[in-house]
């Protein structure tokens, strides 16, 4: 059997869990850390959240941990069998080893058990199957340490059965994917045949699921690949994807974008031909409305809002920001700029302060002009001047400009 050391691993024995593996220890239940913790620690990345499993059950461990006038903290996870117990200021999730009894796609029925393998087999991909012992040890029943090292990503079992417990697996598939595998297009023939069988399936999860794994998939390796696959297996209608997505454009794009950080919508936006495909996106997967108004904002301005010719690249973007009466228009340019891949001149116009107009109505009935109207449209010519001097020009230069107006 194999036994980590590795620091990552070490690191997570903080005073709250040296507390929590004594409780346990000494009721003689076993816990161990399970699933994507697993797979981080043995990849030698730290884990952002830690999930346990043990052989107790939801009462023993209530029990337990309220003997020790330990906090649990009210949560909606005890009918699946999780217990949220919180010891020096660190929250620990644990959860009772369970079968699946019924499943509709969707939700499964569960019934706990103190089988280790049993629960492994109900898990999704190999690489996410495995439990580490406090003591280092691995169980891994099905080959996930190999697959890990292989960078290959296979579901535990058959495809087909673990797809139709939760159609959602489907797009967990394509994310890890692109996570862990070294390049595009190693897939198993028969995980793919899988995928298209059941593609319609994804048809009966929510758009908030679908939203939340397909983000995921778009800020991941392999983005293009995968996405083209999407529409290969015939996933992409059931999940809000166009029908006639742009694939091209698609592929310009997230090859654009590769290291500039995009919003997750920036690179989806490249699929859609106009905003009825943003308005249909929305429609089934619930976007966020600053997330719909990005799309929108994309999809009218990546043709025509582009880079100036000669001196100054950056005018049409200031120009249009300075010119805009809504929020964030600035953070919606910076995406505009990712899109079209301008990686030099996104560097620019983030450091780029948008200037204040150094002339105000006061300063104008200081030098005689008061009737409200002319103030407006004197205000208003020497908007227009400014913006001609690309913001240069100062309150002083502008105000003998009126003199001349």
């Amino acid at each position: 059997t194999m036994r980590l050391q590795a620091p990552q691993f070490q690191a997570l024995f903080t005073p709250g869990l040296r507390s929590v593996a004594e409780l346990f220890e000494k009721k003689n239940y076993e816990l161990r850390i399970a699933g994507g913790a697993v797979r981080d620690l043995l990849s030698g990345v730290t884990p952002q959240d830690i999930d346990f499993a043990t052989t107790a059950t939801p009462a023993e461990m209530k029990e337990m941990f309220t003997a020790a006038g330990v906090r649990l903290i009210n949560n909606k996870g005890e009918k699946h069998g999780t217990i949220t117990a919180r010891l020096h200021e660190q929250n620990f999730e644990i959860t009772t080893l369970r079968i699946d009894v019924v499943t509709d796609g969707r939700h499964a029925e569960v019934e706990f058990t103190t089988d280790w393998h049993k629960d492994a087999e109900r898990r999704d991909l190999t690489v996410n199957s495995m439990f580490l012992g406090l003591d280092g040890t691995l169980y891994d029943f099905f080959n996930g340490y190999e697959d890990l090292k292989n960078k290959k990503i296979r579901f535990v079992g058959t495809a087909a059965e673990r797809i139709q417990e939760d159609y959602l697996r489907i797009l967990r598939y394509f994310r890890f994917y692109g996570r862990i595998a070294e390049k595009p297009g190693d897939h198993e023939p028969i995980t793919l045949e899988a995928i298209k069988e059941n593609a319609k399936g994804l048809a009966g999860i929510s758009g908030e699921r679908i939203w939340v794994e397909l983000k995921k998939i778009l800020l991941g390796n392999h983005v293009n690949h995968l996405v083209q696959l999407m529409y290969e297996l015939d996933i992409a209608q059931y999940i809000g994807l166009p029908l006639g997505g742009n694939l091209e454009e698609f592929a310009r794009v997230s090859k654009n974008i590769h290291n500039l950080s995009p919003k997750p919508m920036t690179v989806l936006s490249s699929l859609f031909k106009g905003k009825d495909d943003v308005t249909n996106l929305d429609l089934r997967l619930k976007i966020s409305k600053e997330e719909k108004n990005l799309g929108l904002f994309l999809v009218k301005h990546r043709q025509e809002l582009t880079k100036g010719s000669g001196p100054e690249p950056l005018r049409p973007y200031q120009d249009f920001l300075m010119d805009s009466r809504e929020a964030n228009t600035n953070s919606k340019i910076f995406e505009l700029l990712k899109y079209q891949g301008e990686e030099q001149l996104l560097k620019e116009m983030q450091e780029w302060t948008v200037p204040s107009f150094p002339v105000s109505g006061h300063d104008l009935r200081k030098m005689g002009v008061s009737s409200g109207k002319e103030i407006g449209t004197a205000l208003q010519q020497l908007r227009d001047e400014w913006k001609k001097s690309g913001y240069h020009m100062d309150k002083e230069e502008l105000l003998s400009c009126l003199k001349k107006l």
